[in-house]
């Protein structure tokens, strides 16, 4: 099979979850023989063509005020701009059209759209190409992906977005099929009437790790040090107000009881400056950028208190992976990964106090803790199989590229007489 993936990013340019599974993604199935290459947004003009592990990965300068992802923040009236181009680029289409006459492919598969917009689904449609497109955000909802303002999810589009997105629901029809990382972002795009002709699916993002034979909660049942030490709490992520972290460090220095507080991950200056300056506490720690398996071998309790819909949540798969339990919101998809009681405890933004009392309920019964610490990796066995994600992809694009020779064939035969 010959599969065009484009998307707005890829290695070595991360900006997220979406594009290290991106990754996985592509790199496992051309192991698997298929046969793949990559388009993305860049920084410089025209296209440029380089391999990245083996993959062909075509880079192109992007046709708007600035590349969106550069290290300096632009102005709001800069980015004002560059949401009103974005509405529909289609100086973009240029780009996919010619890597489509070049690659071939049976069927291209869109995940990550900022800078390209919805304008590629109509070059993609032009090319009589079937699509399958990956739901990793909000972003064909929201100018900014995240549907999150003035520190508040917000209830539906407002009417900026709205008009940001004037007929991006009726132009989702052209997609044939599209897969949600969670049952929420799938169920969040349907109801607003996107993809009504599409088969929809959802597919959670795998993160493979090897196996954890000394848990830390465990570690510390057995040390008697360990064991009357501070109960150890992490946060690993971006730092940004809608991920939480001024929640958290507001509940944790109200606790009434012996703890620390690791935070790992980096943010905007001023955001990391903001919440340092809230963080009175000499128990909490900001660690910067840390490997997971040395952060998660440091703590007893990992925190996700994210305050808007989180698509997914791959931290919190992560966290379990290392037989670490996990506190977090029950916000977007991240009640489809933790389970309360299995592995974790679920709080919520609307209940500020919650998340202090699910600390504080864990300091208080270490058997729970203990028990949540044992089931943390079963629980998330199936989201640790890379193999298992591939094998759902591998289907959803054969039976797309099927659905597509089918539809052909009823177009093309004579009507009876």
């Amino acid at each position: 099979m010959k599969i065009l993936f484009i998307s707005s990013l890829y290695s070595p340019h991360v900006g997220g979850g979406a594009e290290i599974i991106l990754q996985r993604t592509v790199e496992g199935l051309q192991q698997r023989g298929c046969q793949v290459s990559v388009l993305v947004t860049g920084p410089d003009a025209g296209l440029a063509v380089d391999t990245v592990n083996g993959v062909k990965v075509y880079r192109a300068g992007l046709h708007n005020f600035y590349w969106q992802f550069s290290a300096q923040r632009p102005g709001r009236l800069a980015r004002l701009g560059w949401h009103l181009r974005d509405r529909y680029n289609g100086a973009m289409r240029s780009y996919v059209k010619e890597v489509i006459n070049d690659e071939q492919p049976q069927l291209v598969v869109c995940h990550n759209l900022a800078g390209w917009s919805v304008s590629v689904w109509d070059e993609i449609t032009a090319a009589g190409l079937p699509i399958v497109q990956v739901l990793h955000d909000m972003y064909l909802m929201c100018p900014s992906s995240n549907m999150f303002k003035r520190g508040q999810c917000c209830q539906q589009p407002c009417g900026t977005c709205q008009s940001f997105r004037k007929n991006h629901d009726a132009r989702s029809a052209q997609v044939s099929a599209v897969v949600g990382v969670s049952q929420f972002i799938l169920d969040k795009l349907q109801k607003r009437g996107y993809f009504s002709a599409a088969k929809n699916y959802v597919v959670h993002n795998a993160s493979p790790y090897t196996p954890v034979h000394n848990a830390p909660y465990q570690q510390r049942q057995r040390d008697p040090a360990l064991k009357k030490a501070p109960l150890r709490f992490g946060y690993m992520g971006t730092l940004s107000q809608q991920k939480g972290v001024r929640w958290l460090i507001e509940q944790f220095q109200r606790l009434p009881f012996d703890a620390t507080l690791q935070i790992a991950g980096r943010g905007q200056a001023e955001d990391e400056a903001a919440f340092k300056a809230l963080a009175t506490s000499p128990n909490i720690r900001f660690v910067g950028y840390q490997k997971p398996e040395a952060f998660y071998s440091q703590i007893d309790v990992a925190v996700v208190p994210s305050v808007w819909n989180e698509p997914f949540g791959m931290v919190a798969v992560e966290a379990c992976a290392h037989s670490v339990p996990v506190i977090a919101s029950r916000m977007g998809g991240l009640p489809e990964i933790i389970q309360d009681p299995l592995n974790g405890l679920l709080c919520s933004p609307d209940d500020p106090d919650s998340l202090g009392h699910a600390m504080l309920r864990l300091h208080q019964q270490p058997e729970l803790l203990a028990r949540l610490s044992g089931q943390a990796r079963v629980s998330v066995a199936a989201l640790l199989d890379l193999e298992l994600m591939l094998d759902s992809y591998e289907s959803i694009f054969a039976q797309t590229v099927l659905d597509n020779f089918a539809q052909r064939d009823q177009n093309v035969m004579p009507h009876p007489v």
